[in-house]
């Protein structure tokens, strides 16, 4: 296997990169500053798009059946149902992101692969031969590591992108968004989305397991806000989030290209976050693979490939955000007639089903 990259990053996105490189006869080395993979899941849901990418390694198999299939989505006013998305023949399911992440690190395994835990990215500098990393180990420890490419897949807060001193313009909402996982008795199915609007938000509640949720919104009091019925158990998670709308200012410098949150931020509106990140590494690794192959301008078309498509994903999810949230007020007032007067339009439902399975755009890797 020919001697590959460097990636920054074993979340879903530097995890699938390392995937597809390998399966290209490509070794990347994979190393993350955590010293074991995150316990709790931020992403649950895995979309059409990402199925199709990961079916020839035999991942998706693997998370179609080990995760929940899902339906659609269900609208609500004030827990009144007012119109359902179906998603018909797309495939969606509902898998934790700790259970699709070990899915990928076992895949990985079988091409005798595994990520490098508790080594942490510190500096770079690149010349005509590669990038030169200054990584430093647990053990205190420097290196200097160097390879023909670098990946940055390591987060919204991505040191690679600070390295590189490259911009991560865009804009935030204010209000916090609490989440929790917890069990409840409810008489909410289990087969679809929730989504209720409130007076200046929304609900969203997803079953994770028979049983357990997921709950999250941009209203405080969130659990006194579930739907008559519902009786509460304990609460397994709780936590808080900002939205931020953002897109670096390129995705390349260099021998060194960004993917994942490192590249592109945007709420969990459309459940696109690490869809898109895998979605990212399977270009970047066709890219990379050419480009180590003797065509280096391919790494410059990583770039351009992916800049359009986070320009008009990130610009949907942040117009569904805006409809979402219910404010300004009169916009709040008008969802409910809005949106099954939208989803009685066959182009404008088609588009939202496009857009929450990933089949807004084409997967171009050329």
């Amino acid at each position: 296997m020919a001697e590959g990259p460097l990636i920054v990053g074993a979340g879903p996105t530097g995890l699938a990169a390392a995937l597809f490189l390998a399966e290209k006869g490509v070794k990347a080395r994979l190393i993350d500053a955590a010293p074991a993979p995150e316990q709790q899941s931020r992403a649950l849901a895995i979309n059409t798009r990402t199925l199709d990418l990961l079916a020839p390694s035999g991942v998706a198999n693997a998370l179609e059946s080990e995760g929940r299939r899902l339906r659609g989505v269900r609208f609500y006013q004030d827990w009144t149902e007012v119109a359902e998305l179906r998603f018909r023949e797309r495939r969606m399911i509902a898998l934790p992101q700790t259970r699709t992440e070990a899915i990928l690190r076992a895949a990985l395994a079988r091409h005798g692969l595994a990520p490098e835990r508790g080594v942490r990215f510190e500096a770079l500098a690149q010349d005509g031969a590669g990038v030169v990393a200054t990584l430093a180990h647990e053990d205190g420890q420097r290196e200097k590591a160097r390879a023909p490419i670098l990946l940055g897949a390591d987060g919204a807060h991505s040191r690679v992108r600070a390295a590189l001193g490259i911009g991560f313009p865009g804009s935030a909402v204010p209000e916090a968004w609490p989440l929790c996982d917890i069990a409840l008795d409810t008489p909410l199915g289990p087969d679809v989305a929730h989504v209720c609007f409130q007076k200046r938000g929304l609900i969203f509640m997803l079953a994770l397991t028979p049983g357990v949720w997921r709950a999250f919104g941009n209203l405080p009091d969130l659990l006194d806000r579930l739907p008559p019925g519902t009786r509460t158990g304990a609460t397994l998670w709780r936590s808080s989030f900002h939205i931020s709308h953002r897109i670096a200012i390129r995705e390349v410098r260099g021998r060194v290209a960004l993917a994942g949150d490192a590249a592109h931020l945007h709420s969990p509106v459309g459940a696109r976050g690490m869809n898109l990140g895998i979605e990212d590494a399977y270009v970047f690794a066709a890219c990379a693979a050419e480009a180590l192959a003797g065509r280096p301008g391919r790494l410059d078309e990583y770039g351009r490939l992916r800049r359009l498509t986070h320009e008009q994903v990130v610009g949907r999810v942040r117009a569904l955000t805006t409809f979402a949230r219910g404010r300004p007020a009169p916009l709040g007032a008008l969802r409910p007639w809005l949106l099954p007067l939208a989803l009685r339009c066959p182009p404008l439902a088609r588009a939202l089903r496009d857009t929450l399975t990933g089949l807004d755009h084409p997967a171009r890797a050329h």
